[in-house]
């Protein structure tokens, strides 16, 4: 039985061996002479075979514009934070803010108590009115011919004085009460009615949250293709998808990780999204022309270059250099296929550049 065994082995292996050797074991990236064409050596040498000529399967590319997606990991963040302290030394007269309010700009939200403060700003103001009347009759009589010119200067030079005097006290009343910069959100409160503070002491963080930012960082490769405006579709943690617009694209990168930020805005009228949350970035370069072809087919040239093999109207095989710019579920995109040629999809290994090949019948014509 074990003879048996031998003697079937050997006879399968002389017959792989003489069907190999005939060399039409598949039709594509098969060699067959060419008919009725003879070898540039038939000449020197009667009776030699024609060249051999590949057949390979090819398609005509479809050029499409391709804007690549670039996905970047980003967080919220307010658009302005102000951390709002006491501007001079006092006791707490009024506070009308509270924790998670909302607050206007421009509004007075804490004044301290003051009285000196404030009877020296009336005094300065009643002091003023009367420089004020004592310059017009200085006036009328300067001009009535009744009065020196020195005496109208001194008038004026009073009530220059008296108008910085008022400047002054104004000033002090002023730092008594604590203004608003922007409208937002009260997002801590660290004192009470009736504390007395210093200045400096922290009163209260205010947030803007409208628009609120999603921040995230671009590599070098993909900072070109991002400009400010730019549309850029936001998915939150929460499952939140909002349309955005790129505000700022930073021009100095990170020294740690060589990346560039860049701030997204998104709207916010209602408050709701809150500052920290974590955000996916979606954003499109502009788009290119370009063509999507299988994996398979990408070889390397002599030189090492990453590209396709494609075949001319007179069937002439090709190296064509290409770029690859995104990497989609349906192949890779590509730019750099020169117009009016086939992509060859198989048998592009078995054929170099200037040769002539036979593209199989109904495959991508």
């Amino acid at each position: 039985m074990p003879k048996f065994h031998r003697i079937a082995a050997l006879c399968v292996t002389v017959a792989a061996t003489a069907w190999i050797a005939t060399g039409e074991f598949s039709s594509v990236g098969s060699a067959q002479e060419v008919a009725g064409q003879e070898s540039p050596t038939s000449a020197a040498a009667p009776g030699a075979k024609a060249p051999l000529v590949r057949t390979v399967s090819a398609v005509t590319p479809t050029f499409v514009n391709h804007a690549r997606a670039i996905r970047l990991s980003g967080i919220t963040q307010a658009d302005k934070r102000v951390d709002l302290a006491a501007r001079a030394d006092g006791v707490i007269a009024t506070l009308a803010m509270e924790k998670g309010g909302t607050v206007e700009a421009g509004a007075i939200v804490m004044e301290l108590e003051g009285p000196e403060a404030v009877a020296q700003e009336k005094i300065a103001n009643i002091a003023l009115a009367q420089k004020e009347r004592d310059l017009e009759v200085a006036q009328r009589l300067f001009d009535a011919g009744s009065t020196t010119e020195s005496a109208l200067t001194n008038a004026r030079s009073a009530r220059d004085a008296a108008a910085a005097e008022l400047a002054r006290a104004q000033a002090a009343a002023d730092r008594l009460r604590l203004k608003v910069p922007f409208t937002g959100i009260v997002d801590s409160l660290s004192v009470e009615l009736g504390e007395w503070v210093q200045t400096g002491t922290p009163v209260a963080t205010i947030l803007s949250l409208d628009p609120i930012l999603v921040k995230a960082e671009v590599s070098e490769v993909d900072l070109s293709a991002i400009n400010v405006g730019s549309t850029a579709k936001v998915q939150l943690v929460n499952g939140t998808e909002m349309d955005g617009t790129v505000r700022l694209v930073a021009r100095e990168a990170s020294a740690q990780t060589r990346t560039f930020p860049v701030e997204i805005a998104l709207p916010n009228p209602q408050l709701t999204l809150p500052s920290g949350m974590t955000a996916q970035v979606l954003l499109f370069a502009a788009p290119v022309r370009a063509v999507v072809v299988p994996r398979s087919i990408i070889t390397l040239s002599d030189k090492g270059e990453i590209g396709v093999r494609v075949v001319n109207a007179e069937n002439v095989a090709q190296f064509a250099a290409v770029q690859i710019i995104d990497d989609t579920p349906d192949g890779l995109v590509v730019t750099g296929v020169p117009e009016g040629v086939r992509i060859i999809t198989a048998g592009q290994d078995l054929v170099r550049d200037g040769d002539t090949v036979e593209v199989a019948p109904g495959v991508g014509q």
